[in-house]
């Protein structure tokens, strides 16, 4: 029987980061919301990122996470073991759990649809009701969570008993290139691998006509062949293409090499940002003003002083002004989303109170504000 899924609770990764943060916060403002709070239960095919999606959120808020594969637990492991002390059982908790009644964090139950039926009995109580019987009750500040694969997704994956299901308030995560982007831009992926899939967006995670059993097109796919490309620069390029494929498939494999291929005429990107008197050739093709806006975006804001980082950003804003409004709104929200060794609010200040941002405003400024609306 396969997971029916609701296409009403679909929610891209940004959307999701904002609901755990609310629950997060309604737990910080009032600890005894944690009684009544849903549990989340995220669904999604397996590569979406749904478990680095929560981990970086607790991970952005300073607070503790705590990752439970499910599938490669015992039940005892939840529940606790039972040791024979003179004529009576003890149990022994597991060290896992959070003991500090002030502590916060997340508590995920990943994997929790591979797990077996006795494992979603073992964590019924623990979900439900936060306690293990008498022995271990969790923390107020702590935020239960659990994620899984569909059915249909051709994962290790069981169907959810309806008593365990309804204990929890479900979503759907989706694949979503700008959230994505998002994510990559204060990820160190590289340019040219965010301007692709910019600009082939179905790339990003596709199973149709691929060999599920093999490389096949995923966020976290994406981001190893980025890790990947990192750690084999030197290396030749049908090594790097071979790598390629092994991660993501033969067809995403080779449209992204052509990709990269050709947006590595703007590796110069940084000599154009930093010469004045260099000229800006804005590119005719779309896909070389993807590559061209990742790049920039990309080197913005790593400069390695103060007034090598002066430089760039006056780059930045004299190809931003030349580049047709919808491309300079995009890359004004790269820029904006920081990156480097900027965080997003200091970004935002650099921009807002360049000397050019108002003649960048004027021109491209009606754009921007259509983006961000959307």
């Amino acid at each position: 029987m396969e997971t029916k899924i609701d296409t009403h609770n679909k929610i891209s990764g940004s959307q999701l980061e904002h609901i755990l943060k609310l629950q997060l916060q309604a737990l910080e403002n009032k600890p005894e919301l944690a009684k009544v709070l849903p549990p989340l239960m995220v669904w999604g095919a397996p590569g979406l990122g749904k478990s680095s999606i929560l981990r970086q959120v607790a991970k952005d808020l300073g607070i503790g996470f705590i990752d439970v594969r499910l599938a490669q637990r015992e039940p005892v492991d939840i529940r606790g073991l039972p040791v024979p002390k003179d004529d009576r059982v003890e149990w022994l908790v597991s060290a896992d759990w959070p003991r500090d009644p002030k502590s916060r964090g997340v508590i995920l139950f990943d994997e929790i649809t591979a797990a077996d039926r006795s494992l979603q009995v073992a964590a019924y109580e623990f979900i439900l009701d936060r306690r293990l019987g008498d022995l271990y009750t969790v923390p107020d500040g702590w935020y239960i969570c659990a994620a899984g694969n569909r059915t249909e997704d051709r994962a290790v994956a069981t169907t959810m008993s309806s008593a365990l299901a309804n204990r929890f308030m479900h979503v759907e995560l989706s694949e979503d290139v700008e959230s994505w982007v998002s994510w990559a831009r204060v990820s160190d992926i590289q340019p040219s691998l965010i301007g692709f899939l910019r600009f082939r967006p179905g790339m990003l995670f596709n199973q149709k006509d691929e060999n599920l059993e093999r490389g096949w097109p995923s966020p976290r796919a994406w981001e190893r062949v980025s890790r990947m490309l990192d750690i084999m620069a030197a290396e030749p390029e049908e090594i790097v293409r071979k790598m390629v494929y092994g991660l993501v498939g033969n067809r995403a494999g080779v449209e992204f090499m052509e990709f990269r291929k050709m947006s590595a005429s703007f590796d110069d990107a940084l000599e154009m940002m930093c010469s004045p008197e260099k000229e800006i050739a804005v590119p005719q093709r779309a896909d070389m003003k993807y590559a061209l806006c990742s790049a920039v975006a990309y080197y913005v804001w790593r400069g390695t002083s103060d007034a090598d980082a002066a430089r760039r950003l006056d780059g930045f804003y004299r190809i931003a002004k030349a580049l047709p409004s919808d491309f300079a709104s995009m890359l004004m929200m790269d820029a904006m989303s920081g990156g480097g060794v900027i965080s997003k609010s200091d970004a935002c200040d650099r921009l807002f109170l360049h000397k050019d941002y108002q003649s960048w405003s004027d021109k491209h400024g009606k754009a921007l504000r259509k983006h961000v609306s959307l």
